[in-house]
């Protein structure tokens, strides 16, 4: 019986763009991976549009907490995937790592306007997330990336 390989997804807060990667993962591929995220200055608490824009697709993310990426630094970790630049310039070699991958989103934390225009950001972020993480899984279920 193998083990599957973990994937751990970085962003600097640990708040919104990599809670969203994490459960949208989980759900494209759960079968595949382990999937985690942590951030390099974790903010302490996930944001609760990130967690009503993953509700609104059925996706429960709230009971993620936040968690700093020192809490992965003596596990092995086979792919590290960042979503924001910060965490892909902090983001450290983990033991056991193959694979990194770095997919820059907007920080829908910072969004500003009204309340649907915010909103309106979490979502587009999300499904921005979505997409270039059905590619992924698509491109690992073919064997053409790792």
């Amino acid at each position: 019986m193998s083990i599957k390989p973990s994937v751990l997804i970085l962003c600097t807060g640990n708040s919104c763009r990599s809670h969203l990667a994490e459960g949208i993962l989980r759900e494209l591929a759960g079968d595949l991976f382990e999937v985690f995220s942590a951030g390099s200055a974790p903010a302490g608490y996930v944001h609760p549009k990130a967690i009503q824009v993953m509700q609104e697709i059925g996706i429960n993310i709230s009971q993620h907490r936040s968690k700093s990426m020192n809490e992965f630094l003596d596990q092995k970790i086979n792919t590290v995937i960042t979503v924001c630049g910060n965490a892909d310039q902090a983001c450290p070699r983990f033991p056991g790592q193959l694979n990194r991958y770095h997919w820059g989103f907007l920080d829908p934390a910072h969004a500003q306007g009204t309340e649907e225009e915010v909103i309106t950001t979490f979502r587009k972020v999300r499904d921005e997330i979505k997409l270039v993480l059905n590619a992924y899984v698509a491109g690992y279920k073919e064997g053409k990336i790792k």
